[in-house]
Protein backbone atom coordinates (compact mmCIF):
# COMPACT_ATOMS: atom_id res chain seq x y z
CA UNK A 1 0.00 0.00 0.00
CA UNK A 2 2.33 2.46 0.17
CA UNK A 3 4.47 1.46 -2.75
CA UNK A 4 3.82 4.92 -4.67
CA UNK A 5 3.93 7.59 -1.84
CA UNK A 6 5.78 10.60 -1.35
CA UNK A 7 9.05 11.20 0.20
CA UNK A 8 7.13 12.97 3.55
CA UNK A 9 4.03 10.66 3.38
CA UNK A 10 7.09 8.10 3.32
CA UNK A 11 8.86 9.45 6.48
CA UNK A 12 5.49 9.29 8.40
CA UNK A 13 5.12 5.63 7.55
CA UNK A 14 8.91 4.52 8.40
CA UNK A 15 8.42 6.91 12.20
CA UNK A 16 5.18 4.78 12.47
CA UNK A 17 6.66 1.48 12.35
CA UNK A 18 9.51 2.47 14.51
CA UNK A 19 7.28 3.84 16.95
CA UNK A 20 5.42 0.69 17.01
CA UNK A 21 8.27 -2.01 16.80
CA UNK A 22 9.69 0.41 19.98
CA UNK A 23 6.51 0.85 22.09
CA UNK A 24 4.52 -1.50 21.20
CA UNK A 25 5.71 -4.87 19.79
CA UNK A 26 3.73 -8.13 19.99
CA UNK A 27 5.53 -9.34 22.59
CA UNK A 28 4.19 -6.55 24.77
CA UNK A 29 0.59 -6.99 23.47
CA UNK A 30 0.60 -10.57 24.62
CA UNK A 31 1.47 -8.98 27.98
CA UNK A 32 -1.15 -6.80 28.03
CA UNK A 33 0.57 -3.53 27.97
CA UNK A 34 -2.39 -2.02 26.07
CA UNK A 35 -4.41 -2.32 29.20
CA UNK A 36 -1.99 -0.28 31.16
CA UNK A 37 -3.36 3.67 32.12
CA UNK A 38 0.44 5.02 32.01
CA UNK A 39 1.18 3.48 28.69
CA UNK A 40 -2.08 4.46 27.13
CA UNK A 41 -1.42 8.06 28.25
CA UNK A 42 2.46 7.98 26.83
CA UNK A 43 1.59 5.99 23.33
CA UNK A 44 -1.27 8.03 22.55
CA UNK A 45 0.53 11.22 22.98
CA UNK A 46 3.65 9.97 21.04
CA UNK A 47 0.92 9.07 18.13
CA UNK A 48 -0.05 12.57 17.83
CA UNK A 49 3.61 14.28 17.37
CA UNK A 50 3.49 12.06 14.55
CA UNK A 51 0.08 13.72 13.37
CA UNK A 52 -1.87 10.43 13.43
CA UNK A 53 -4.74 12.22 14.00
CA UNK A 54 -4.62 15.60 12.02
CA UNK A 55 -5.00 14.44 8.81
CA UNK A 56 -8.47 15.12 8.26
CA UNK A 57 -8.71 18.21 9.77
CA UNK A 58 -8.37 21.60 8.06
CA UNK A 59 -5.07 23.22 8.75
CA UNK A 60 -7.09 26.59 9.83
CA UNK A 61 -8.14 24.31 12.79
CA UNK A 62 -4.27 23.11 13.85
CA UNK A 63 -4.29 19.73 11.41
CA UNK A 64 -2.50 19.13 8.50
CA UNK A 65 -1.28 16.07 6.43
CA UNK A 66 1.62 14.94 4.64
CA UNK A 67 0.00 15.82 1.28
CA UNK A 68 -3.09 16.99 -0.60
CA UNK A 69 -4.91 14.14 0.26
CA UNK A 70 -5.52 13.79 3.91
CA UNK A 71 -7.40 10.44 3.60
CA UNK A 72 -4.56 8.86 1.80
CA UNK A 73 -2.15 9.55 4.25
CA UNK A 74 -5.06 8.14 7.16
CA UNK A 75 -5.25 5.18 4.96
CA UNK A 76 -1.40 4.31 4.64
CA UNK A 77 -1.03 5.16 8.72
CA UNK A 78 -4.04 2.55 9.35
CA UNK A 79 -2.02 0.30 7.44
CA UNK A 80 1.17 0.64 9.15
CA UNK A 81 -0.87 0.15 12.70
CA UNK A 82 -3.23 -2.69 11.16
CA UNK A 83 0.73 -4.71 9.87
CA UNK A 84 2.05 -4.29 13.98
CA UNK A 85 -1.79 -4.82 15.53
CA UNK A 86 -1.47 -1.76 16.90
CA UNK A 87 -3.94 -1.21 19.77
CA UNK A 88 -6.21 2.09 20.86
CA UNK A 89 -9.14 3.72 18.91
CA UNK A 90 -7.33 4.81 15.88
CA UNK A 91 -10.09 5.21 13.36
CA UNK A 92 -12.92 6.48 16.01
CA UNK A 93 -10.61 9.15 16.87
CA UNK A 94 -10.25 10.14 12.98
CA UNK A 95 -13.88 10.41 12.41
CA UNK A 96 -15.01 12.16 15.43
CA UNK A 97 -11.98 15.03 14.81
CA UNK A 98 -13.63 15.09 10.80
CA UNK A 99 -17.05 15.56 12.35
CA UNK A 100 -16.29 18.00 14.73
CA UNK A 101 -14.02 19.79 11.94
CA UNK A 102 -16.96 19.44 9.65
CA UNK A 103 -19.91 20.04 11.80
CA UNK A 104 -19.05 21.24 14.82
CA UNK A 105 -20.04 24.06 16.61
CA UNK A 106 -17.17 27.27 17.26
CA UNK A 107 -16.92 25.70 20.85
CA UNK A 108 -16.60 22.25 19.89
CA UNK A 109 -13.72 23.10 17.71
CA UNK A 110 -12.03 25.29 20.09
CA UNK A 111 -12.80 22.75 23.36
CA UNK A 112 -12.38 19.44 21.69
CA UNK A 113 -10.42 19.46 18.13
CA UNK A 114 -7.15 20.54 20.11
CA UNK A 115 -7.24 17.81 22.63
CA UNK A 116 -8.17 15.15 20.14
CA UNK A 117 -4.85 16.15 17.78
CA UNK A 118 -2.67 16.87 20.69
CA UNK A 119 -3.38 12.99 21.73
CA UNK A 120 -4.70 14.83 25.68
CA UNK A 121 -7.60 12.99 24.68
CA UNK A 122 -8.84 10.26 22.44
CA UNK A 123 -13.08 9.28 20.91
CA UNK A 124 -14.61 6.44 20.19
CA UNK A 125 -17.17 6.30 18.01
CA UNK A 126 -21.11 4.58 18.98
CA UNK A 127 -21.94 3.14 15.60
CA UNK A 128 -23.11 -0.10 15.86
CA UNK A 129 -26.82 -1.38 16.83
CA UNK A 130 -27.40 -4.53 18.70
CA UNK A 131 -28.09 -6.08 15.07
CA UNK A 132 -25.64 -4.16 12.92
CA UNK A 133 -27.36 -1.76 10.57
CA UNK A 134 -27.16 1.72 9.56
CA UNK A 135 -24.82 3.80 11.61
CA UNK A 136 -28.00 5.67 13.87
CA UNK A 137 -29.21 2.16 14.60
CA UNK A 138 -29.76 1.64 17.93
CA UNK A 139 -30.19 4.39 19.65
CA UNK A 140 -33.30 6.31 19.76
CA UNK A 141 -33.33 10.44 20.77
CA UNK A 142 -36.42 11.96 21.64
CA UNK A 143 -36.56 16.06 22.10
CA UNK A 144 -36.80 17.50 25.30
CA UNK A 145 -36.74 20.81 26.55
CA UNK A 146 -33.18 21.26 26.51
CA UNK A 147 -32.01 18.92 24.20
CA UNK A 148 -32.84 15.42 23.76
CA UNK A 149 -32.62 12.15 25.51
CA UNK A 150 -31.09 9.13 24.51
CA UNK A 151 -32.51 5.55 25.02
CA UNK A 152 -31.37 1.82 23.42
CA UNK A 153 -28.05 0.33 22.86
CA UNK A 154 -24.56 0.12 20.93
CA UNK A 155 -22.07 -2.56 20.58
CA UNK A 156 -18.62 -2.94 19.21
CA UNK A 157 -17.69 -0.01 20.47
CA UNK A 158 -13.95 -0.64 20.27
CA UNK A 159 -11.22 0.30 23.22
CA UNK A 160 -13.53 2.90 24.85
CA UNK A 161 -11.23 2.21 28.04
CA UNK A 162 -8.61 4.67 25.92
CA UNK A 163 -11.57 7.23 25.62
CA UNK A 164 -12.31 10.74 27.26
CA UNK A 165 -15.16 11.31 24.57
CA UNK A 166 -17.83 9.50 22.77
CA UNK A 167 -19.42 10.43 19.46
CA UNK A 168 -23.02 9.15 19.54
CA UNK A 169 -24.65 8.11 16.43
CA UNK A 170 -28.93 8.05 17.10
CA UNK A 171 -32.20 7.90 14.99
CA UNK A 172 -34.56 10.80 15.76
CA UNK A 173 -38.01 11.70 13.86
CA UNK A 174 -35.87 14.18 12.35
CA UNK A 175 -33.50 11.69 10.87
CA UNK A 176 -30.16 10.95 11.66
CA UNK A 177 -28.57 13.41 15.15
CA UNK A 178 -25.17 13.01 16.55
CA UNK A 179 -23.91 13.91 20.21
CA UNK A 180 -20.42 14.26 21.43
CA UNK A 181 -20.70 13.56 25.27
CA UNK A 182 -17.77 12.28 28.02
CA UNK A 183 -17.83 8.38 27.85
CA UNK A 184 -18.91 8.45 31.56
CA UNK A 185 -21.87 10.40 31.22
CA UNK A 186 -25.18 10.03 33.68
CA UNK A 187 -27.02 7.26 31.68
CA UNK A 188 -24.47 5.45 30.14
CA UNK A 189 -23.51 2.12 30.92
CA UNK A 190 -20.74 0.24 29.58
CA UNK A 191 -20.21 -3.27 29.48
CA UNK A 192 -16.71 -5.05 28.47
CA UNK A 193 -17.08 -7.82 26.41
CA UNK A 194 -14.89 -10.65 25.51
CA UNK A 195 -13.01 -9.59 22.61
CA UNK A 196 -11.92 -12.50 19.63
CA UNK A 197 -8.88 -10.08 19.11
CA UNK A 198 -7.02 -10.05 21.94
CA UNK A 199 -5.49 -7.05 21.16
CA UNK A 200 -8.06 -4.50 21.65
CA UNK A 201 -10.99 -4.35 23.74
CA UNK A 202 -14.58 -3.96 22.73
CA UNK A 203 -17.45 -3.39 24.64
CA UNK A 204 -21.41 -2.92 25.03
CA UNK A 205 -22.41 1.05 25.65
CA UNK A 206 -26.63 1.21 26.75
CA UNK A 207 -28.35 4.69 27.16
CA UNK A 208 -31.15 5.14 29.38
CA UNK A 209 -32.34 8.14 29.51
CA UNK A 210 -29.20 9.76 28.83
CA UNK A 211 -29.87 13.40 28.74
CA UNK A 212 -27.33 15.93 26.10
CA UNK A 213 -27.70 19.24 26.01
CA UNK A 214 -28.33 20.76 22.14
CA UNK A 215 -24.63 22.16 22.96
CA UNK A 216 -23.80 18.37 22.49
CA UNK A 217 -25.28 18.07 19.08
CA UNK A 218 -22.68 17.59 15.96
CA UNK A 219 -24.19 19.33 13.23
CA UNK A 220 -28.21 19.92 12.68
CA UNK A 221 -30.45 16.66 12.02
CA UNK A 222 -31.49 17.97 8.45
CA UNK A 223 -27.91 17.95 7.26
CA UNK A 224 -26.55 14.77 9.62
CA UNK A 225 -27.40 12.26 7.55
CA UNK A 226 -24.57 12.98 4.51
CA UNK A 227 -22.46 13.57 7.36
CA UNK A 228 -23.01 10.16 8.71
CA UNK A 229 -22.57 8.53 5.46
CA UNK A 230 -19.21 10.30 4.73
CA UNK A 231 -18.00 9.17 8.55
CA UNK A 232 -18.86 5.26 7.98
CA UNK A 233 -17.06 5.51 4.28
CA UNK A 234 -13.87 7.08 6.04
CA UNK A 235 -13.98 4.59 9.39
CA UNK A 236 -14.76 1.87 6.42
CA UNK A 237 -11.62 2.60 4.40
CA UNK A 238 -9.42 3.03 7.46
CA UNK A 239 -10.62 -0.09 8.88
CA UNK A 240 -10.19 -2.00 5.94
CA UNK A 241 -6.61 -0.36 5.55
CA UNK A 242 -5.87 -1.86 8.83
CA UNK A 243 -6.78 -5.63 7.70
CA UNK A 244 -5.18 -5.20 4.50
CA UNK A 245 -1.90 -4.42 6.53
CA UNK A 246 -2.11 -7.36 8.80
CA UNK A 247 -2.84 -9.65 5.77
CA UNK A 248 0.54 -8.30 4.14
CA UNK A 249 2.57 -9.02 7.33
CA UNK A 250 0.93 -12.51 7.41
CA UNK A 251 1.76 -13.34 4.19
CA UNK A 252 4.96 -12.18 4.10
CA UNK A 253 6.08 -14.20 7.40
CA UNK A 254 3.72 -17.22 5.44
CA UNK A 255 5.90 -17.15 2.58
CA UNK A 256 9.06 -16.92 4.62
CA UNK A 257 7.76 -19.96 6.65
CA UNK A 258 7.37 -22.27 3.12
CA UNK A 259 11.01 -21.25 2.02
CA UNK A 260 12.33 -22.30 5.07
CA UNK A 261 10.61 -25.21 6.96
CA UNK A 262 12.16 -28.60 4.75
CA UNK A 263 9.62 -31.41 4.61
CA UNK A 264 10.77 -34.78 2.26
CA UNK A 265 14.04 -33.05 1.65
CA UNK A 266 13.18 -30.13 0.10
CA UNK A 267 11.01 -26.57 1.11
CA UNK A 268 7.79 -26.92 1.35
CA UNK A 269 6.74 -23.37 -0.21
CA UNK A 270 8.16 -25.74 -3.64
CA UNK A 271 5.16 -28.32 -3.69
CA UNK A 272 2.39 -27.26 -6.24
CA UNK A 273 -0.51 -27.23 -3.80
CA UNK A 274 1.29 -24.88 -1.74
CA UNK A 275 2.81 -22.97 -4.26
CA UNK A 276 -0.88 -22.24 -5.46
CA UNK A 277 -1.97 -21.15 -2.01
CA UNK A 278 0.42 -18.38 -1.71
CA UNK A 279 -0.35 -16.97 -5.27
CA UNK A 280 -4.05 -17.12 -4.63
CA UNK A 281 -3.70 -15.23 -1.44
CA UNK A 282 -0.56 -12.49 -3.16
CA UNK A 283 -3.72 -11.99 -5.58
CA UNK A 284 -6.17 -11.25 -3.01
CA UNK A 285 -4.12 -9.29 -1.16
CA UNK A 286 -3.07 -6.78 -4.32
CA UNK A 287 -6.33 -6.09 -4.93
CA UNK A 288 -7.40 -5.83 -1.58
CA UNK A 289 -4.65 -2.87 -1.48
CA UNK A 290 -6.13 -1.60 -4.92
CA UNK A 291 -9.82 -1.52 -3.78
CA UNK A 292 -8.77 0.27 -0.44
CA UNK A 293 -6.38 3.04 -1.88
CA UNK A 294 -8.65 3.53 -4.56
CA UNK A 295 -11.51 4.46 -1.85
CA UNK A 296 -9.10 6.44 -0.23
CA UNK A 297 -8.60 8.47 -2.96
CA UNK A 298 -12.35 8.83 -3.81
CA UNK A 299 -12.70 10.06 -0.85
CA UNK A 300 -10.22 12.27 -0.56
CA UNK A 301 -11.10 14.34 -3.39
CA UNK A 302 -14.79 14.13 -1.94
CA UNK A 303 -15.88 12.27 -5.29
CA UNK A 304 -19.61 11.41 -5.77
CA UNK A 305 -18.38 7.65 -5.99
CA UNK A 306 -16.54 7.81 -2.70
CA UNK A 307 -19.35 6.00 -0.32
CA UNK A 308 -19.76 2.98 -2.69
CA UNK A 309 -15.88 2.34 -3.09
CA UNK A 310 -15.61 2.66 0.58
CA UNK A 311 -18.34 0.00 1.07
CA UNK A 312 -16.77 -2.20 -2.09
CA UNK A 313 -13.40 -1.74 -0.28
CA UNK A 314 -15.00 -2.93 3.57
CA UNK A 315 -16.74 -6.14 1.85
CA UNK A 316 -13.93 -7.15 -0.57
CA UNK A 317 -11.04 -6.70 2.59
CA UNK A 318 -13.44 -8.50 5.10
CA UNK A 319 -13.72 -11.42 2.91
CA UNK A 320 -10.50 -11.42 1.95
CA UNK A 321 -8.28 -11.14 4.84
CA UNK A 322 -10.32 -14.17 6.29
CA UNK A 323 -9.85 -15.96 3.42
CA UNK A 324 -6.31 -14.91 3.91
CA UNK A 325 -5.58 -15.82 7.11
CA UNK A 326 -7.22 -19.48 6.78
CA UNK A 327 -4.49 -19.56 3.98
CA UNK A 328 -1.41 -18.81 6.33
CA UNK A 329 -2.46 -21.63 9.07
CA UNK A 330 -3.18 -23.82 6.94
CA UNK A 331 0.83 -23.52 5.45
CA UNK A 332 2.19 -23.37 9.16
CA UNK A 333 0.38 -26.36 10.07
CA UNK A 334 0.21 -27.43 13.57
CA UNK A 335 2.43 -24.92 14.73
CA UNK A 336 0.39 -22.38 13.55
CA UNK A 337 -2.32 -23.44 15.42
CA UNK A 338 -0.53 -22.89 18.89
CA UNK A 339 -0.91 -20.48 21.54
CA UNK A 340 2.79 -19.10 21.50
CA UNK A 341 2.43 -18.51 17.62
CA UNK A 342 1.68 -15.13 16.74
CA UNK A 343 -0.40 -16.34 13.85
CA UNK A 344 -3.89 -16.24 15.82
CA UNK A 345 -3.27 -13.35 16.40
CA UNK A 346 -3.39 -11.87 12.60
CA UNK A 347 -6.88 -14.25 12.61
CA UNK A 348 -8.04 -12.92 15.38
CA UNK A 349 -7.67 -9.32 14.13
CA UNK A 350 -8.56 -9.77 10.65
CA UNK A 351 -11.44 -11.75 11.91
CA UNK A 352 -12.73 -8.75 14.38
CA UNK A 353 -11.60 -5.99 11.57
CA UNK A 354 -14.34 -7.63 9.30
CA UNK A 355 -17.42 -7.08 11.83
CA UNK A 356 -16.48 -3.11 12.69
CA UNK A 357 -18.72 -0.69 11.23
CA UNK A 358 -20.41 -2.87 9.13
CA UNK A 359 -19.64 -6.91 7.82
CA UNK A 360 -19.24 -7.70 4.25
CA UNK A 361 -22.84 -8.61 3.71
CA UNK A 362 -24.20 -5.30 4.80
CA UNK A 363 -21.62 -3.40 2.63
CA UNK A 364 -22.50 -5.34 -0.31
CA UNK A 365 -26.13 -4.08 0.32
CA UNK A 366 -24.85 -1.03 0.74
CA UNK A 367 -23.15 -0.87 -2.62
CA UNK A 368 -26.29 -1.50 -4.75
CA UNK A 369 -28.64 0.68 -2.73
CA UNK A 370 -26.09 3.70 -3.25
CA UNK A 371 -25.49 2.53 -7.05
CA UNK A 372 -29.19 2.41 -7.09
CA UNK A 373 -29.40 -1.44 -7.95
Amino acid sequence: MDEVVTDDQRAVLEQTAKFAAKECPIARLRDGIHREPDFRTRYWRQGAELGWFSMLVAESLGGGSASDNGVVDATLIAGKLGAALQPGPFVATNVTAYALAAAGSDEQKERLIPALLSGEASAVWAATGSCGGAPDAGVWATPTQSGYELQGHKSLVQDIGWASWMLVTAASADGPVQFVIPVDADGVTTRKKRSLDLTRDLADVEFTGTRVRRSDMVGEPDSAGRLVSRQLALASVLTAAQTAGAMAVGLDRTVQYAKDRIAFGRPIGSFQAIKHLLVDSSLSLELGQSVVMAAADSLGRDDESGDQAASMAKALVGDAGIDIASNCTQVFGGIGLTWEHDQHLYVRRVTTDAEMFGDPVWHRERVCQLGGI
